[in-house]
């Protein structure tokens, strides 16, 4: 269904990603559903008009929206957590989130630290139950998600991690790996602020570091995920995070080099 289309709220059909996870997102954005013992976690939610989408694929898997416990973040943008409010409402879920992104999701709106913060892409304020801290895990039931600070995209990039397991007990890890490229305004200089930098680096570095048979990104295109779920390329990569790390920090080497550039002209 998603074959030509891409955008953040093309209505995908869901699509089982591996063991107890679930693809229930759009043809531009990710929402994943992990399924537990003791209800089930969802991980992002789209922009604003995808909420009805997302909730229509939680039934369309046969499941009540009602028994999702937790929603989880990737980073404060419009684009994956405009739909959170609406999920939160419809669901009674909670939502956990990094000290460093929950003023953002609470006021509904970009940090001002943000190289993307243009004042404008604002969305819904999110009710943020509970904060973590970076490395550690949100319990439910049998379900051990592991949230990871990785700051290269937005001040509050969060990457979560957790096993999943088939039936037959093959297990194996999963990545939602945040997006990992270095966008801004027009005005913005990355080599203006070398504490953005430092964190975006720092950030990559621990992406690479992940633990990483299954990986998954918000955007699907950035880690060719409907060819991988369709068989047309390998769905289990112990190396995935590492080389979606590498790729990224040539492209942020690229823009440093493209702003000294700039500069001596």
């Amino acid at each position: 269904m998603c074959e030509e289309r891409d955008g953040w709220s093309d209505a995908a059909p869901p699509a089982p990603v591996f063991a107890n996870v679930w693809f229930v997102g759009t043809c531009g954005i990710s929402a994943i559903l992990i399924t537990g013992d003791k209800g089930h976690v969802l991980i992002d939610g789209g922009p604003r008009d995808a909420a009805p989408l997302v909730l229509a694929n939680i039934w369309r898997l046969g499941i009540d929206p009602k028994q999702v416990r937790w929603i989880l973040s990737s980073h404060e943008h419009y684009d994956h957590a405009g739909a959170i409010r609406a999920l939160q409402r419809a669901t009674g879920a909670k939502v956990a989130a990094l000290a460093t992104e929950k003023a953002s999701l609470e006021v509904g709106r970009m940090s001002t630290q943000d190289p993307q913060n243009d004042g404008k892409g604002t969305f819904d304020s999110v009710r943020v139950d509970k904060v973590v801290q970076d490395g550690e895990s949100l319990v439910l039931g049998r379900l051990v998600l592991t949230a990871h600070a990785t700051p290269t995209h937005s001040p509050g990039s969060t990457s979560w991690t957790w096993q999943a397991c088939t039936a037959a007990f093959n297990c194996r890890m999963v990545a939602y790996a945040d997006s990992a490229t270095v966008i801004s305004t027009d005005a913005y200089r990355f080599t203006d602020h070398p504490e953005r930098i430092a964190a975006a680096r720092a950030g990559l570095e621990t992406i690479a570091a992940l633990p990483c048979d299954v990986l998954i990104t918000p955007h699907p295109s950035a880690s060719n995920l409907f060819a991988r779920l369709a068989g047309k390329a390998p769905l289990v990569d112990p190396g995935a995070c590492q080389t979606y790390a590498a790729a990224a920090r040539t492209r942020l080497a690229d823009r440093l080099r493209g702003e000294a550039a700039g500069s001596a002209k």
